[in-house]
C-alpha cells in the first residue's frame, strides 16, 4: 500500500514536470510567421532539405528562418520565401546558398551579405542564389571516378 502512493506521487511530479515543460515551450518558443520580421523572396534550382522553420543564417548566426516554399511553374525553380528579423537589414547584392548543418542531414540558408548601396526592400529579391548540393551524388561521383583514373 505505502508503495503505490510513493508510485502515484511520482508520476504525478512526472505528469506536472511535463505540463510545466510544455506551457513553457508554447509561450516561449520561436514560432515562424509569429510576423517579427519582413520577407524577401529567392529563387533556387534545389531547395532539397529546406521546410518551413529552416534556419537563415549569416556568419552562423540565425537571423531568420523560411517561411514557404513554391514551385515556379515557368522556370521549375523553388521560390522560397525568407523572414528575416527586423534588427538585420540586408545589403542590395546578398546572395543566398543552402548548405548541409552536418554529414547526417539538415539544412540551413547562409547568407553573404553584399557590397551594394541600399539595403533589399521589404518583399525584395535576393538573385544569387545557389541551390543544395546532393552529397551522395557527390560521393558516388567521387567513388566512381577515381577508378577510372587508373
Amino acid at each position: 500500500m505505502n508503495r503505490s502512493i510513493v508510485e502515484t506521487l511520482i508520476g504525478a511530479l512526472v505528469l506536472f514536470v511535463a505540463i510545466s515543460f510544455g506551457f513553457y515551450a508554447f509561450n516561449n518558443g520561436d514560432a515562424s510567421g509569429s510576423g517579427q520580421g519582413y520577407e524577401v523572396i529567392a529563387e533556387f534550382d534545389n531547395a532539397s532539405g529546406l521546410v518551413s522553420g529552416t534556419d537563415v543564417k549569416i556568419a552562423g548566426v540565425k537571423v531568420g528562418t523560411v517561411l514557404r516554399q513554391a514551385l515556379d511553374r515557368d522556370t521549375y525553380f523553388a521560390v522560397v520565401t525568407l523572414q528575416i528579423n527586423d534588427d538585420v537589414k540586408l545589403p542590395k547584392g546578398t546572395s543566398a546558398r543552402i548548405l548541409s548543418e552536418s554529414l547526417l542531414g539538415g539544412s540551413f540558408v547562409s547568407l553573404e551579405p553584399g557590397g551594394e548601396d541600399g539595403y533589399i526592400d521589404k518583399g525584395g529579391y535576393i538573385k544569387d542564389t545557389q541551390g543544395s548540393v546532393n552529397l551522395m551524388d557527390l560521393l558516388g561521383r567521387f567513388v566512381f571516378s577515381s577508378g577510372e583514373a587508373e
